[in-house]
């Protein structure tokens, strides 16, 4: 009995302490973005340790628009919480006995920890931007800048950098630092893409969707990368999630986007990306409008797909690939037969269809040998093929003299001017130019990197790199030239023609049929210092770029490019008020790149071993970055670069009588180039109300081809608008000024505006002059009548004439709507070149020369259209 009171006395006791650890309290979580220190509005948190009973275990928390949630566990116990947000890895974190408020940080997707970090550290990250060097743009920028419009390209985000000359919608090669836009070499994950654009040249096959950030070098950078004198694009894969299952789904109304992430074990993933686009409902719209889009039959297409994986088998050895497979293309067929004012009829056949291919499959592997040395080694192959099918016959009945031709050369035609009610003398005119272009190129690529940190402030690395390219050029073109003649009977051998000047109209055939490879060989090493606290830090690199030309008939060799690189970057102040750093930097360096046209040499162009060379430059940067309290930089930076043994070609015409010719190429390797200009750069890194960038570049640009051939004064020049051999001149693409004013404005988590602004002065463009008639004789001896308008090159000349300015403007509206735990939905509408009626083009009419009547319309291609470009999108992930 003694024990059972006992026993009762010491219940509430034992209840006590059995209810005890029941006991709830409440814990304040904010979860925020690892790098950026963002709150993540929206984040789900889930208790999974240490909980109050099962309902708490089961219990989900989601995060205000300040990353806060509100958290119940059990008090005086550890508790473990789990935070999940869509595009990042799931985080976990110990919440100790005591304590109100933690704080977890989230890591985007695929960023991946471990050894490696001990050595990528020491490298300019991938969100990083380096004064002097480069300017990067991370998944967010891109997410914002390149999702928008009818196709989504991460190119459309590269143009709106500092630098980057504009181009228009249509074009993704811009000039950088005014060098040629063909020289922009593309890497992506270290493999270098020979071409990698859809149309051309139209967009880059770099999708959003499959890209984590994007790097534009265009100063003096790293000796690890070559293969260009103007700009580098360094192009960084989205890796998959590790652990969740992401599913992406982009619709908008000119393309689907479609985009799986798979885990593996924890240790990897597996993501696809495939995309269609479908251009018939604008083609049809513009239709309305815009009679040359009726040419269309199969309105222009892209078809891509992309899969990146990686695996990491232990902490210091991780393998990853990636595969592109795209296509694209465009046809259309017009022919009609009308009744016009100047002639009896006129007939046109046009046709014209283009198809292009392209993939590449990419291997790496990288292993942390110990904690201060990465061996890295790539291997890829790729391939290309384009092809071009068109023709163009135009045939023009019965189109009458006019009275000032008659007057002129009548008499010598035997052809007086007709009274009045007479028969008007008449002539008819059939033309026909074609072509059948095709490419194929394939390559296969190796490189080896190895760095070694083999001091606290000093880093070692050395490379090795080769380029196999192998290329095969099928191209058969038929058009018709003019050639001026002072005696049109001896000329083309017609007796019964008279004896007066003008110009022989005969037809042209060029054939292009060339099988040939190229090899190039790259060597280099550098050596990094980093002083304690980063106040100094230095690159001296050395680059050795070789490159073996194999033809069919011949083998050409360079000499071998010794590109030396120095950098040295200085942190002045830091933590000074609102200074949170100032740095500057002043860097020089030498580069080389394989000319464009290599592939089109053949023997008979006479080319010897060391007469062959590369592209080469020696660019010179000195620039400051003021880094302020809140994420806002501004950077500063100036350049000069002179360019040397640069590749240029022309095409001469061999004419056999009046019958025909055959044009011919000639290369030179000895341009040259003085470039400077001023780049600055005001930005906000992504914030939560408002964020983005305003870029300015000044550029000076003027090149010279010294072995250019002479124009003599009868050389068609008021036709082909040349430079005469030796003169400086404006390249075509040149511009003074561009601005870019890119704003992200979040009135709210659930609603942003993105706009953008820009302004960009004139390309050079030609004079023109007087109208004139001249006689022009056919293959069969007839006699007609055509009109020349004056128009001569101004490029030569520091004056020389401008097209109009561009004012380029973007605006993007997104709605993001809450949903499920892992659920993302953005709705946003999209109008580009909404200052279209702005953007007239080219200001001089075009010209016809049956007629002598100017016309409206644009005399050059400007890469836009003249109505604005609407595009609505919904964007689902899970």
């Amino acid at each position: 009995m003694k024990f059972s009171c006992a026993l009762l006395r010491f219940v509430p006791v034992l209840v006590f302490a059995a209810v005890l650890p029941l006991a709830a309290r409440e814990v304040s979580v904010t979860v925020i973005d690892a790098d950026l220190a963002l709150p993540l509005e929206g984040a789900r948190i889930r208790v999974v340790g240490g909980a109050q009973g099962t309902e708490a275990e089961q219990a989900e928390y989601e995060c205000d628009e300040n990353g806060v949630a509100v958290v119940q566990v059990a008090d005086g116990r550890q508790a473990i919480i789990q935070a999940a947000y869509p595009g990042y890895e799931n985080a976990r974190l110990v919440i100790p006995p005591a304590g109100g408020a933690f704080t977890l940080a989230m890591r985007l997707g695929g960023v991946l920890e471990g050894k490696e970090l001990v050595i990528e550290a020491r490298k300019p990250a991938e969100s990083e931007s380096r004064v002097g060097r480069s300017v990067t743009i991370s998944g967010a920028e891109i997410t914002q800048s390149a999702q928008l419009g009818i196709v989504e390209d991460v190119m459309s985000a590269i143009k709106l950098l500092p630098g980057v000359g504009f181009t228009g919608m249509f074009n993704a090669l811009p000039s950088i630092r005014g060098g040629d836009p063909g020289d922009l070499m593309a890497a992506f994950d270290g493999y270098y893409v020979f071409m990698p654009y859809h149309w051309g040249g139209g967009f880059s096959i770099f999708d959003p969707a499959m890209t984590s950030s994007a790097r534009l070098s265009h100063g003096v950078f790293s000796a690890r990368y070559g293969h260009t004198i103007s700009g580098l694009l360094e192009i960084t894969s989205k890796k998959p999630s590790p652990q969740d299952v992401i599913f992406d789904v982009g619709l908008s109304s000119s393309a689907v986007n479609i985009n799986l992430s798979y885990p593996l074990n924890g240790k990897g993933g597996v993501l696809f990306m495939g995309k269609i686009t479908y251009w018939d409902p604008y083609v049809l719209l513009l239709k309305q409008f815009i009679d040359l889009v009726n040419y269309v039959r199969v309105a222009p297409y892209i078809r891509d797909f992309a899969l990146n994986a990686n695996y990491r088998f232990a902490d210091d050895l991780e393998l990853h690939g990636s595969l592109f497979i795209g296509s694209d293309g465009v046809s259309g067929y017009w022919d009609n037969s009308t009744e016009v004012a100047y002639a009896e009829k006129i007939e046109n056949d046009m046709a014209g269809a283009w198809e292009n291919f392209l993939g590449y499959a990419i291997a790496g592997l990288s292993w942390n040998p110990t904690n201060t040395m990465l061996l890295k080694t790539t291997i890829g192959a790729g391939f290309f093929r384009r092809a071009l099918d068109a023709h163009m016959k135009n045939t023009l009945v019965g189109v009458p003299y006019s009275i000032e031709f008659l007057a002129k050369y009548g008499t010598q035609l035997g052809i007086g001017i007709p009274s009045a009610g007479a028969v008007w003398p008449k002539y008819s005119l059939k033309n026909e130019i074609r072509e059948n272009y095709v490419e194929t190129n394939a390559d296969v690529q190796w490189r080896a990197d190895f760095d070694w940190n083999f001091a606290d402030a000093l880093m070692f690395s050395a490379g090795a790199e080769e380029r196999y390219l192998w290329n095969i050029i099928d191209d058969d073109a038929g058009v018709w030239a003019e050639e001026y003649v002072p005696d049109i009977n001896d000329a083309s051998g017609i007796s019964t023609l008279p004896h007066i000047p003008g110009f022989l109209h005969y037809p042209v055939s060029y054939t292009n049929h060339t099988q040939s490879g190229a090899l190039n060989s790259s060597l280099y090493a550098l050596l990094e210092y980093q002083s304690p606290k980063r106040v100094i830090e230095a690159e001296l690199g050395l680059r050795l770029d070789h490159l073996l030309y194999m033809g069919s008939d011949q083998t050409i060799q360079t000499a071998p490019a010794i590109n030396p690189r120095l950098n040295v970057d200085f942190t002045a102040l830091k933590d000074k008020g609102i200074i949170s750093a100032l740095t500057l930097t002043a860097g020089t360096g030498l580069f080389s790149s394989m000319p464009d046209s290599l592939f089109s040499i053949k023997r008979d162009n006479k080319i010897a071993d060391f007469e062959l060379k590369q592209n080469r430059s020696v660019t010179s940067v000195a620039g400051a970055k003021i880094d302020f309290l809140g994420g806002v930089s501004l950077t500063l930076e100036g350049y000069y670069k002179y360019v040397f043994d640069r590749a240029y070609q022309w095409m001469d015409v061999e004419r056999s009588g009046s019958a025909g010719g055959e044009a011919r190429s000639t290369f030179k390797f000895d341009g040259v180039g003085h470039v400077w200009g001023i780049d600055v750069m005001l930005q906000r890194r992504e914030s939560r109300w408002i964020d983005g960038w305003i870029a300015y570049s000044f550029n000076w640009a003027r090149y010279q081809n010294p072995g250019d051939r002479a124009l003599d004064a009868n050389d068609s020049d008021e036709f082909l608008g040349s430079v005469n051999a030796g003169e400086w001149f404006w390249p075509s693409f040149h511009r003074f000024h561009t601005i870019n004013l890119v704003l992200n404005i979040k009135p709210s988590q659930t609603f942003t505006i993105y706009t953008r602004l820009g302004f960009a002065s004139g390309t050079p463009a030609s004079e023109v002059g007087t109208i004139t008639s001249y006689p022009v004789v056919l293959p069969d001896g007839t006699i007609i009548e055509k009109w020349k308008r004056e128009s001569r090159s101004t490029a030569h000349r520091m004056d020389a004439k401008r097209t109009p300015f561009a004012l380029p403007m973007d605006v993007k509206l997104s709605w993001h709507l809450t949903g499920a735990a892992k659920t993302k939905t953005e709705i946003y509408v999209a109008a580009e070149n909404v200052l279209w009626f702005v953007n007239t083009g080219e200001r001089n009419k075009s010209f016809n020369s049956y007629t002598g009547a100017e016309e409206e319309g644009s005399m050059n291609a400007n890469y836009g259209l003249p109505v604005p470009m609407v595009s609505l999108g919904l964007k689902w992930s899970y």
